[in-house]
């Protein structure tokens, strides 16, 4: 939905509370990447997920969500080379999912996300398997106050699905 289904004069009156937070995966690419990559593949595509710096973000020809990069390698043409400016697991899976279409990561230098490389079948089972046995694994607490704030997004954004 074009601005998250609201009208434009909503998102123009919207309070927007910001955090110092980041994703030290994306922070890793720099403009210096995108300008590399457009040297060596003059026509190719440059994906950045919005958590990029901003410099990075603002060279790149599409910017947006996981599911947004998923979405425009799969219609890009054939033959296409695209970098893609997100956690090198999924440029991997793109790449292998996507037979004529070259996909790379944008940082020559790949940088894993420790959390998300522990996203898998193996440590999914180990988890279930805990729970079946009464034990609770990587349990996340918060306060109070932050857990119904929390629950209140999240039945925002299940709502719209």
């Amino acid at each position: 939905l074009d601005l998250g289904g609201l009208e434009e004069k909503d998102v123009k009156e919207a309070t927007f509370l910001l955090w110092k937070g980041h994703c030290s995966v994306h922070q890793r690419f720099r403009p210096e990447h995108v300008e590399a990559f457009r040297a060596e593949h003059p026509a190719g595509i440059v994906i950045a997920h919005p958590e990029c710096a901003r410099e990075t973000v603002m060279l790149a020809d599409h910017v947006g969500s996981t599911d947004f990069i998923i979405k425009t390698v799969d219609a890009a043409p054939a033959g296409s080379t695209i970098a893609v400016a997100t956690e090198i697991h999924l440029v991997q899976r793109l790449a292998n999912e996507t037979p004529g279409k070259t996909v790379v990561s944008l940082d020559p230098l790949i940088c894993p996300c420790s959390t998300m490389f522990r996203i898998d079948a193996a440590h999914l089972c180990w988890v279930l398997e805990n729970l079946v046995d009464g034990n609770v694994v990587n349990r996340i607490t918060v306060d109070a106050d932050v857990a119904e704030q929390a629950k209140v997004a999240l039945e925002r954004m299940l709502s719209i699905v």
